[in-house]
């Protein structure tokens, strides 16, 4: 939190521009179920294409942004 408020890092997420997306894949995954904070990741995923997802939810297994590109994950 501190680097935050100092500025040296910045968190470059407006959920208002991507509840739209946000919502699109709640409902896709509505019987996996998705969570809310999980579709933020995968919208993240979406934003920066060269990046991966570290967690524990084998959901991400499953989850595909951009409609169907496998996001890939760091699953411990």
């Amino acid at each position: 939190m501190k680097l935050l408020r100092i500025g040296f890092m910045t968190i470059s997420f407006q959920l208002p521009k991507e509840i739209e997306k946000i919502e699109q894949l709640l409902k896709k995954y509505v019987n996996v179920p998705m969570s809310f904070a999980d579709a933020c990741l995968v919208r993240l995923a979406e934003n920066y294409p060269h990046s991966a997802i570290l967690t524990l939810d084998h959901d991400f297994t499953i989850y595909r942004k951009h409609g169907n590109q496998v996001i890939p994950v760091i699953m411990p």
